[in-house]
């Protein structure tokens, strides 16, 4: 590949940042990424994160053959239901693979996948060391004459190049000052996660749908908690899991990126309820005191899945406040751009915020490499990254929120919230007793994993 004649900063070592950096180095394009987080181990937190056909297309388009297939070893088992229970632990909804009749059976590359973020972000970063600074606290960019950019940091430090890519997430500074008027909103909605480790005693605790499948538990007041097992293909002790070989088993013993061992099996929880019912003080607290608040709001759920919320790990448990971008009119382009949460922040929804902002890396990828080759000018490769970018991004952004104020009008108080949550539950009742309707929506979420538009086209 050519030698790049420009150089590209990256600000942040997200997901979005860390893909894009990937696949400059790869090309021969000119890179460095600059990651507030202390050091390597800093950023190592957090919980499940779905991948879908585009974030896998993404992947392995930016990554190393050899990188990617390291991506698949790590991911976990495959959620094989998609379940909607009561708090008593009574099944409303369940759909699972026998549904499908094998022509809409989705095939390899349009599974989703489900990876820990701890464990991806540990793969993005193999093979791009050199490439990455961290203890880099962003502060502010100024644009030159030359058509050059210099980015700032809180330590007295710079970097000039010749592209700016803001990649530091929802509160971003980068967009907080090259589009001071893209605001993100409140949703009303704070949800609270947490781990919980997956032993005999809490496997016990679930039916075998919700161990294998990823599962909603409505409560009152529209408040609602999903659950998702993780369970990994290697154990604590590096050793692959009984029924794993091949080229997964080479895959993990070969890479060299392992920072930090996350294969203990986990159950993975996320309570959502609406800002109105909890403490004022939530979004300040942690540990045992947020988790606290979890119990206290579900003193009628059924014993077992309060005890799962009990058993969690406490320093795994925070709140966070959901929030959402509002689309914005096109904007002049320049040397300075923005990929996934710095631009599109989206309501967990349809949980498509991270594969956005790999589907952005992709993109974007691609098109610095043909300005890097003289097949297009750089401001111009920005700005069809740009054009393209918004229009599925805001698309993403809609229905994310269309979908999360669904749920918020369950969780409003008085008559109105108590007719539309028992509404729902009746409409979920029905369909799991009407086979063909269950099909259908197996078929239709089995399409939807799979629909994403490909920009490599």
């Amino acid at each position: 590949m050519p030698t790049s004649p420009f150089h590209v900063l990256i600000i942040g070592a997200g997901t979005g940042g860390l893909c894009l950096a990937q696949g400059l180095k790869r090309a021969g394009v000119s890179v460095a990424v600059y990651e507030r987080d202390r050091t390597w181990r800093d950023g190592l937190q957090g919980y499940r994160v779905g991948i879908d056909a585009d974030g896998k297309r993404a992947l392995k388009a930016n990554l190393s053959p050899e990188l990617y297939e390291t991506f698949v070893a790590t991911c976990a088992q495959r959620p094989r239901y998609g379940n909607q229970m009561t708090k008593d632990k009574k099944v409303l909804f369940s759909a699972g693979p026998e549904l499908l009749s094998e022509e809409d059976r989705p095939s390899e590359d349009e599974l989703d996948e489900s990876v820990s973020r701890m464990t991806l972000r540990q793969v993005l970063l193999t093979g791009v060391e050199d490439v990455v600074t961290f203890d880099k606290t962003f502060s502010h960019y100024e644009q030159h004459a030359d058509g050059t950019v210099t980015a700032y940091f809180a330590d007295g430090t710079s970097a000039t190049g010749d592209l700016l890519i803001g990649a530091d997430g929802a509160n971003s500074r980068v967009r907080g000052q090259y589009l001071p008027h893209a605001r993100l909103v409140d949703t009303g909605l704070v949800g609270i996660t947490g781990k919980t480790p997956l032993t005999d005693e809490t496997r016990g605790l679930l039916p075998q749908r919700m161990i294998e499948g990823v599962s909603m538990v409505h409560g009152d007041k529209g408040s609602m908690c999903i659950f998702h097992v993780m369970q990994f293909k290697w154990d604590t002790r590096g050793e692959l899991k009984d029924g794993i070989g091949g080229t997964d088993a080479d895959a993990i013993r070969n890479w060299p990126g392992l920072l930090y061992d996350n294969s203990r099996d986990y159950i993975m929880w996320g309570f959502a309820a609406a800002d109105t019912w909890l403490p004022e003080s939530v979004l300040r607290m942690r540990g045992q005191e947020v988790q606290q608040v979890v119990l206290d709001l579900t003193r009628n759920w059924h014993p077992d899945l309060r005890r799962i919320f009990a058993l969690g790990d406490p320093s795994s448990s925070f709140p966070l406040a959901i929030r959402t971008s509002e689309p914005i009119d096109p904007w002049p382009t320049t040397n300075v751009s923005l990929i996934g949460d710095a631009i599109h922040t989206m309501t967990p929804g349809r949980g498509v915020g991270a594969n956005t902002a790999l589907r952005d890396a992709r993109l974007l990828t691609r098109l610095l490499v043909q300005a890097a080759r003289g097949e297009a000018p750089l401001l111009d490769a920005v700005h069809r990254y740009e054009t393209t970018m918004t229009g599925y991004a805001w698309d993403a952004v809609i229905k994310s929120r269309a979908q999360m104020d669904g749920h918020s009008i369950m969780h409003k108080g008085g008559l109105g919230g108590s007719l539309a949550r028992a509404g729902m539950r009746t409409a979920m009742r029905v369909m799991d007793h009407l086979p063909p309707v269950k099909r259908r929506i197996a078929a239709a979420e089995s399409s939807f994993r799979g629909a994403g538009r490909d920009e490599e086209g």
